[in-house]
């Protein structure tokens, strides 16, 4: 029989996908899976890393709480592992509602201390999202003092609008807002007028390795000059050694945010006596 007449009597025996496609899209699923099963049975936490304060690096100005999620084994898997799987399906907002709550109840807590969360602007319109939202700040007067929402530039540009106007309604209700990975390409200045971000955190692309990096200073200076232009507060991440911080600092950035600093840690780092100071080594 010609291999014309087999193909299209068996079309089902014609394969289009190539092995790598195969294996990216099961690793996909794996991971929704995986994500699934952890949120239905709530094994979810926060990784929180310090964010200094740049002229008195053993004080942190705030922790940022990053999601993670344990497997059945009780393997501890970070964001990076499954969040590209999940952020434009609900699986995303879940993840958005869980990592919140977490963190409203750690400000209900620590009354000390301020967090920051991670979210996508889609979650600006999911009804539980919004609801776990409510839920926290009617529990204490100050926690919406002392809680900061991340948005990154990617997300908030996906719908600049909706998200300028859930800002301003939050803001009203003392929330700050950090733009997340600025810098990376996504954002029109123009729009930095009209978001009103209180704090904007430079990319660790520029930030990583700066104090070997003239083009990078040049730039991070730009980006540092914009965010004072517009009142906005400024913290540099992938902070990892000591000349890069010393740099940063005389730049005039405000806070750091690196490995040099601390990792996130799942063992809550504001109950150390204090933040250890490696800048003077």
């Amino acid at each position: 029989m010609p291999q014309n007449s087999l193909s299209s009597r068996y079309p089902e025996d014609i394969v289009y996908s190539s092995p790598l496609s195969v294996a990216v899209e099961e690793q996909r699923r794996n991971a929704l899976t995986l994500v699934r099963d952890a949120l239905d049975q709530r094994r979810c936490i926060l990784a929180f890393q310090p964010v200094v304060q740049a002229r008195m690096p053993k004080r942190a100005a705030f922790y940022e709480g990053l999601i993670r999620i344990i497997d059945h084994t009780g393997r501890v898997i970070p964001a990076v592992d499954f969040m590209d799987a999940v952020e434009t399906n609900e699986l995303g907002r879940r993840i958005d509602c869980m990592a919140l709550e977490i963190g409203l109840d750690t400000l209900a807590r620590e009354p000390s201390i301020r967090v920051s969360i991670n979210m996508s602007a889609r979650s600006i319109g999911y009804p539980e999202w919004l609801a776990t939202l409510e839920r926290g700040l009617r529990s204490a007067p100050d926690i919406g003092e002392r809680l900061i929402l991340e948005i990154t530039e990617s997300s908030a540009m996906l719908m600049p609008d909706l998200v300028t106007v859930f800002m301003q309604d939050m803001q009203e209700r003392g929330i700050c807002f950090a733009l997340d990975d600025f810098g990376a390409g996504y954002t029109a200045f123009r729009y930095l007028k009209d978001f009103y971000f209180d704090i904007v955190k430079i990319d660790g692309t520029f930030i990583n390795g700066i104090a070997h990096n003239p083009d990078n200073q040049i730039l991070a200076q730009a980006l540092v000059s914009i965010a004072r232009h517009f009142d906005m507060f400024t913290v540099a991440e992938s902070v990892e050694s000591a000349e890069d911080a010393r740099l940063l600092v005389d730049m005039g950035v405000d806070c750091l945010q690196g490995y040099f600093f601390g990792a996130p840690a799942t063992q809550e780092p504001w109950k150390v006596s204090h933040l250890k100071s490696r800048m003077t080594g």
